[in-house]
């Protein structure tokens, strides 16, 4: 990177505060739900994933719709929530992993660069690990850039950070 170059970070990553936030939230709500009296249903956030854990699909569906509440009243976008298959669980239980898609991988990364080349910006792009560095010698262009990522409709919400 030449002195007079500029560049930024795209990034997708997750605010594990708003999460625990959101599941202390969601806690909350299933702790005072009448239609839970009595029902196994939890919810526990260990390790950046929450388990969530029912009496039967319907809870489930139930406790599914309680957490991503939760988690849009926070800010988290839904294209970073993964399912995990529902597996038995102890005692006529049913349990669900949810999990996060952190960072931008190698196929979505070339994806963004072929796009960026496409439309005929004077900026470079490189794929740093899970994130793409994007240089140029104009910050309007970076600019440009910006708006221009943040029209497209990806598969993962991303942010731009390292603006320098």
């Amino acid at each position: 990177m030449a002195p007079k170059d500029f560049s930024f970070d795209v990034v997708s990553k997750v605010d594990q505060m708003e999460v625990r936030n959101a599941v202390g939230q969601a806690q909350k709500e299933l702790d005072n739900r009448y239609d839970f009296r009595g029902s196994k249903a939890e919810i526990r956030f260990e390790k950046d994933e929450i388990t969530l854990v029912a009496d039967d699909e319907f809870k489930m569906d139930q406790l599914k719709d309680i957490v991503v509440s939760k988690l849009l009243k926070r800010g988290v976008d839904m294209r970073q929530i993964d399912y995990g298959k529902a597996e038995p669980g102890t005692g006529l239980t049913i349990r669900q992993k949810v999990e996060f898609k952190q960072g931008i991988d190698k196929e979505q990364a070339k994806t963004i660069i072929k796009q960026l080349k496409d439309k005929g910006l004077k900026v470079q792009s490189q794929i740093q690990g899970e994130e793409l560095r994007v240089t140029g010698k104009d910050k309007d262009e970076l600019q440009k850039a910006i708006q221009f990522l943040k029209g497209l409709d990806l598969p993962i919400p991303v942010e731009f950070v390292n603006f320098r």
